[in-house]
């Protein structure tokens, strides 16, 4: 797999096209979402390269390194408005982290018990929280927008839940 990924990358570099584009958010924005393959922050949010700065890990949950990478971002970056956005049948919804340590445990993985999965037994509790989080830290400048999604993978909608 390896190996094909990086001849597909040798195809790609013959066609590059975003040399020059400026390390800044062009349109200010950041997104926070989950690793899910069927999440296209771009093309679903009708961005380009360069618009925005998309951070992504599972369940779309705000953790100190999403909120170092905002902090960095809105000083930085230029980002003003900031987007949490998660998504319908995660595979941390209406789950806890004793629950998912249960299931790695049936695959063998069982080093896990101080680590924290950040599963969502209430994702609409886990998405307030993550907004709430994001809007009390002190690093990230007044002003700074911040909003609530939830993105619907069987429609491809994305519902706002929690408004600037």
């Amino acid at each position: 797999m390896f190996d094909d990924l990086l001849q597909a990358n040798i195809s790609y570099s013959d066609g590059f096209t975003l040399r020059g584009i400026a390390p800044v958010a062009a349109r200010g924005f950041a997104l926070v979402t989950c690793m899910d393959s069927r999440i296209e922050p771009l093309t679903m949010l009708g961005l380009h390269p360069g618009d925005a700065k998309i951070l992504r890990n599972a369940g779309g949950r705000v953790t100190p390194d999403v909120i170092r990478s905002l902090v960095l971002a809105t000083h930085f970056l230029d980002v003003e408005e900031i987007a949490v956005m998660q998504h319908t049948n995660c595979a941390l919804a209406n789950e806890t982290d004793a629950g998912v340590r249960t299931r790695l445990g049936a695959k063998g993985t069982t080093e896990v018990d101080d680590w924290q999965f950040l599963a969502m037994p209430d994702p609409d509790a886990a998405l307030v929280a993550d907004v709430n989080l994001l809007r009390a830290c002190p690093e990230l400048p007044a002003g700074v927008q911040i909003e609530g999604w939830r993105y619907d993978v069987e429609t491809g909608r994305i519902h706002r839940i929690i408004a600037v």
